[in-house]
């Protein structure tokens, strides 16, 4: 699925980096949240699924130690140039090469958007060995009354509830601290989810 998943972005990497690759198409919203979460982290950030890398150079920018993990090999050479200076690696987002407990904030903006329901929880969980007690995912996602597979431009993509991917998070085991939705004209319902690594004692070993 994932080797999928990267030649049907690979094909239309360009067209994908033209339209949604800099800050310009992001949210206000989206910028206000994503920013004032990454500001107040004390220590490593990964953005994972980081596409082009407009984010993972935003925060870069903001003095965040941030690095942008993609499997696109694309979108990390356009993330090279267009940041400088800043760490990009071609890597698999369910296989992150850091040590367990050892980083403080994880960006999953719409890089979870294509997994199956039976294999995100996979991915939640290589998030929370990474985490640090206490560190923070920062989830974006599409919004739906109903988990529901669509057709998206690039490839399938799921629609989520924010109670059922709340859920999931929780079976991964984290906190759930906030949760956001948003619908408006030109856009799908959007989704953002705040959560924490439990630190509750009976959580089993990750």
């Amino acid at each position: 699925m994932a080797f999928e998943i990267t030649a049907a972005y690979t094909r239309r990497a360009a067209e994908y980096t033209e339209k949604l690759g800099s800050m310009t198409s992001v949210h206000p919203l989206d910028l206000q949240l994503v920013t004032g979460w990454a500001d107040r982290l004390d220590g490593p950030v990964i953005d994972a699924g980081c596409g082009p890398g407009h984010w993972t150079g935003h925060l870069a920018e903001r003095g965040v130690e941030v690095r942008g993990v993609d499997l696109v090999p694309s979108f990390i050479d356009h993330a090279r140039r267009a940041h400088p200076g800043v760490r990009f690696e071609i890597g698999d987002i369910g296989a992150l090469p850091e040590a367990s407990g050892t980083v403080a904030g994880v960006l999953a903006w719409y890089s979870l958007i294509h997994h199956e329901p039976s294999a995100l929880r996979h991915a939640l969980a290589e998030f929370a060995r990474v985490l640090q007690p206490g560190g923070e995912l920062l989830l974006g996602f599409f919004e739906g009354p109903v988990l529901e597979q669509f057709e998206h431009a690039i490839t399938t993509a799921y629609r989520w509830p924010v109670d059922a991917l709340s859920d999931e998070l929780r079976a991964a085991h984290f906190d759930v601290i906030e949760t956001h939705t948003r619908t408006g004209q030109g856009y799908r319902p959007h989704g953002a989810i705040l959560a924490r690594v439990s630190t509750h004692t009976d959580a089993a070993p990750r």
